[in-house]
């Protein structure tokens, strides 16, 4: 919508930035990898293809035409449409401020994992601390991890208080370019480097990762679905408002079929050259260091934050050069996610501004949303993963179990990208194919004209959705809580 209060995007390209932004995140950088692998290598890349190209891309679509059809966030979407559904709004803008309290304590430490590696170039450091060491130390000096915490938060709100289009346009029409790029000079380092090719096995040969002991058996074709629909839906950022706030920006005339195409495929592209960034430099120099195939970690934070930094470590007088630059490029992608959360919650103060016949003053609102934000941070840096031993909710009654509560940000994450998100677009779903009707959004979707896509979005939303969400949900259960559904 292009209007003074709510702003609107200057470019369809600086649009499908900021949206490609929002889905490239630490999630593509430590899970896609870590679970093609696992999952089949090639075999699973198929499925998450065919999954994106037909869950994902429906689900986006229905997001984006929500938002452009209301003109507003998340939560005034789902209440314009319907407000039997408007608590899936709430859920929508809910879940992006409880994430929030991890990512940008997370992004405090790619920040300050960039400036110790800068560090190191700067004084020619090599042979720094072990990523063990390093990271161990991180987690038990959570008054450090604050001030990087809030570095970053503020670096945030500095790009959204420019607005729509100048500040997060902007920033993401500069910084998802200079991703692409860096990522391509880490790749040809790591690629090149000695066992690289164990990696590059790893990642795309069925059944490697069993034959090879990374892990001990074939996960089911269940299972495999399962993973790569949750990959999926947490990688295009789905279920979290930001779509239908972001759709809420754009002009009338651009395609959604055509940008929805392009998000979904370019996600899938960045996530694919993260793998090869990766996993070939993590299991090359765990084997060069005689780490045993199964110790070798190639998930999670633990990738990021202590497999690599060794990889870096050990590369001697270059090292501390790859490190800035990887890091720097995680830094952008922790950024892009994030900037894209504080704008749904941001939006749904905007929209409530404007419904009471007021003028929105961004900058405030931001202030308040940050503010809130460093609040909830301050808990997950004081955790510190777990290391500092604060009490986790539910720890007395369902103890340690799995994922579910080892910490808190384990705890966010359940209710949040493993429950609420899950469930909210399942009811989205349902919303869309049963209550308001497919129909009422085919307008915004196919611009007016009845085509093959109106068709398939509708057999999409009613029947496919659904079932993959539902499956989803189920995996994320098994998941977290380790129960074995898919067994």
């Amino acid at each position: 919508m292009d209007n003074s209060n709510r702003g609107s995007w200057k470019s369809n390209f600086g649009f499908l930035m900021s949206a490609i932004g929002s889905a490239v995140g630490l999630g593509n950088i430590w899970g896609f990898p870590y679970k093609m692998g696992r999952s089949g290598g090639f075999a699973f890349l198929l499925v998450y293809i065919l999954l994106s190209a037909t869950v994902g891309v429906t689900i986006l679509l229905a997001e984006l035409a929500m938002g452009r059809k209301t003109g507003k966030g998340a939560f005034g979407a789902y209440k314009s449409l319907s407000k039997k559904f408007k608590w899936v709004g709430f859920l929508a803008v809910l879940c992006p401020f409880l994430i929030m309290s991890f990512y940008t304590v997370l992004g405090g430490y790619c920040m300050e994992y960039m400036c110790l590696n800068l560090s190191n170039l700067a004084f020619g450091v090599t042979g720094a601390s072990s990523g063990a060491d390093l990271f161990g130390s991180m987690l038990t000096n959570p008054l450090g991890a604050v001030v990087f915490t809030i570095i970053f938060i503020v670096f945030c709100y500095l790009i959204n208080r420019g607005g729509v289009s100048n500040g997060i346009e902007k920033f993401n029409k500069v910084g998802m370019p200079a991703l692409f790029f860096m990522l391509l000079f880490v790749i040809i380092r790591s690629v090149t480097l000695p066992n690289a090719s164990e990696g590059l096995k790893y990642m795309f040969v069925p059944g490697y990762a069993v034959d090879a002991g990374y892990i001990e058996s074939a996960p089911s074709i269940i299972s495999v679905i399962a993973t790569a629909g949750g990959q999926v839906f947490f990688s295009l950022s789905l279920a979290m408002g930001i779509m239908i706030t972001y759709g809420s920006y754009l002009n009338k005339n651009e395609s959604l079929v055509k940008n929805s195409f392009i998000i979904a495929g370019c996600d899938t592209v960045v996530a694919l050259m993260a793998g090869l960034a990766v996993i070939p430099a993590a299991i090359a120099t765990g084997i060069t260091n005689g780490v045993p195939v199964d110790e070798i970690q190639l998930g999670g934070p633990s990738l990021l934050f202590i497999t690599l930094q060794d990889v870096f470590n050990s590369m001697g007088s270059i090292g501390p050069l790859f490190g800035t630059i990887f890091y720097l490029l995680v830094l952008i992608a922790a950024i892009t996610s994030t900037i894209s959360l504080i704008e749904v919650v941001s939006a749904y103060f905007i929209d409530r501004s404007i419904e009471k016949g007021k003028k929105p003053k961004r900058s405030k609102i931001l202030t308040g949303v940050c503010i809130a934000v460093l609040l909830e941070s301050i808990l997950i840096a004081f955790d510190g993963l777990g290391s500092n031993g604060l009490w986790v909710p539910l720890q007395e009654t369902f103890g340690v179990i799995g994922q579910f509560n080892d910490c808190w940000l384990d705890f966010i994450d359940a209710l949040t990208e493993g429950f609420a998100m899950p469930l909210g677009a399942f009811f989205m779903s349902i919303m869309i194919a049963w209550v308001i009707k497919p129909k009422s959004l085919l307008p915004e979707i196919t611009n007016g004209k009845e085509n093959v896509m109106s068709k398939l979005f509708t057999i999409c939303i009613k029947f496919v959705v659904p079932v993959v969400m539902l499956l989803i949900l189920l995996g994320q259960i098994d998941s977290f809580f380790e129960i074995g559904i898919f067994k």
